[in-house]
């Protein structure tokens, strides 16, 4: 008989196969019940619930940032929602950092917004880039979200994804300080990339 030892923080994947998908319905029952821990933030992602990563205060002051132009800006012409749900499908719910969406608040009382009912989706990214723009990008456009932004805190960039089809965006643009940038849906809201970035210490 040999005996094999294991080697310490072994780790391995499971075939997709393997994985059970749960839908948005049971992700919402689980955390009814008190399944999901209250105090983890998690998002329901093609069908896998992922833990979220926590925000540094870099994050954080850059989201106000973009959230208070935004809203100065357009007024009540559209709804700004901070680290809120929107519904891709039955197996996807992401709390985006961003989004901007149709109506008032009084909307979404019932449901989460639905891909048709978005304008432009947000995420900040200081630790995350690589999951914002290389996962996420993929989600947001085979669910025809319009437009996609992730700003890059560590680089100072702006990525903007558009021409959404069902395998990515065909559009990727990167924009660096001093330039602006608009929404699509909302061309006279030029933004500064310097305006809501953390300033530079």
């Amino acid at each position: 008989m040999t005996l094999v030892k294991t080697p310490p923080n072994l780790t391995f994947t499971l075939e997709p196969t393997l994985l059970k998908r749960w839908t948005v319905q049971e992700y919402h029952h689980m955390s009814e019940l008190g399944i999901l821990n209250a105090n983890e933030r998690t998002e329901l992602i093609a069908g896998q619930i992922t833990l979220m990563a926590a925000k540094g205060t870099p994050h954080v002051t850059s989201l106000h940032l973009l959230a208070n132009a935004l809203r100065d800006k357009l007024g009540s012409t559209a709804l700004i929602r901070t680290q809120d749900p929107i519904q891709l499908d039955n197996l996807s719910e992401p709390e985006p950092d961003l989004a901007i969406v149709q109506g008032t608040v009084l909307d979404y009382t019932e449901e989460h917004p639905r891909p048709d009912q978005v304008y432009l989706v947000v995420e900040v990214a200081d630790s995350t880039l690589k999951q914002d723009s290389q996962v996420k990008d993929k989600l947001y456009a085979q669910a025809g979200i319009t437009e996609y932004w992730v700003l890059d805190l560590k680089n100072r960039q702006l990525h903007i994804f558009r021409d959404p089809t069902p395998t990515g965006y065909t559009r990727h643009l990167i924009f660096r300080e001093p330039n602006q940038a608009s929404p699509l849906a909302f061309p006279s809201c030029i933004l500064s990339l310097t305006s809501i970035l953390p300033p530079v210490t």
